[in-house]
């Protein structure tokens, strides 16, 4: 059984967004790459303020990329050598930043599709510039987080993978939507360097029993016996008090890599 940690809610924020500012010839032309098959997230419409504009504007060319085919070389991209890891629909980017500014000797790369949570994600790390703590180890990538491991991550190069709070599509027809079926365990385990860390977390406790079971059924996963490279805290946010208040129980799995 995965190590269970003290009750945490980042939110469910993890949903999509069918971008309304692309034209259907720029989404044709990126071949459609942002939903290319049955996914986990939910199509939600949204537009960008223009402060949230101008945030894009600044910090987008730098600090992110849609996905893609080519195999993603992180070290170029952050300007250093440093353990990588992954946070899988990271939404408005509160865990995202609150995490990068305490670990800075981590790099990170949130991978988020709903741009106006990206927008607000930018935002949060402009506002990092004026305090003791920048954060300038985070990234950005749009688009589905399964292309994004079966493409753009190597083998063995992650440290770490966190999934807070995913979709739980609770209709029975709709689990074929859901992120953490045993094949995408089994992707992530791969993705792993041995020793690496897979941290999840949800609000919903029928998914949190399919996540649990999954997860203990991947032969390359096990218990966390060793010291773990990553931070297992994540920040508390009005999604946590709002969990409290209705008396949500937050289940937290942790797995690690086999071979450390």
């Amino acid at each position: 059984m995965p190590r269970t940690l003290p009750i945490r809610d980042n939110g469910r924020v993890n949903h999509a967004d069918q971008d309304t500012t692309d034209t259907l010839d720029e989404q044709q032309s990126r071949g459609n790459r942002l939903y290319p098959r049955v996914t986990s997230f939910r199509s939600r419409r949204g537009s960008l303020t223009d402060p949230q504009q101008d945030a894009w504007d600044r910090r987008w060319p730098e600090l992110g990329r849609d996905v893609g085919d080519d195999l993603l070389d992180a070290d170029t991209w952050f300007g250093r050598s440093a353990p990588l890891v992954l946070e899988i629909g990271s939404g408005t980017g509160t865990a995202a930043v609150a995490m990068a500014q305490a670990e800075p000797h981590i790099n990170l790369i949130a991978i988020e599709v709903y741009r106006p949570g990206i927008a607000q994600t930018l935002q949060r790390i402009e506002r990092t510039s004026d305090t003791d703590a920048p954060v300038s180890n985070l990234r950005i990538l749009r688009g589905d987080a399964v292309e994004v491991l079966e493409h753009m991550i190597a083998p063995e190069s992650l440290t770490g993978v966190r999934v807070f709070f995913p979709d739980p599509w609770p209709k029975a027809r709709h689990h074929k939507r859901r992120l953490l079926q045993p094949k995408t365990f089994t992707l992530i385990a791969s993705r792993l360097k041995p020793g690496g860390v897979l941290h999840v977390a949800t609000d919903h406790a029928e998914y949190a029993e399919w996540i649990l079971e999954a997860g203990n059924a991947e032969p390359q996963l096990t218990d966390v016996t060793w010291e773990s490279p990553v931070s297992h805290e994540r920040p508390v946010t009005k999604f946590e008090d709002k969990a409290h208040q209705v008396g949500s129980h937050i289940a937290e799995m942790i797995w690690g890599k086999i071979g450390a």
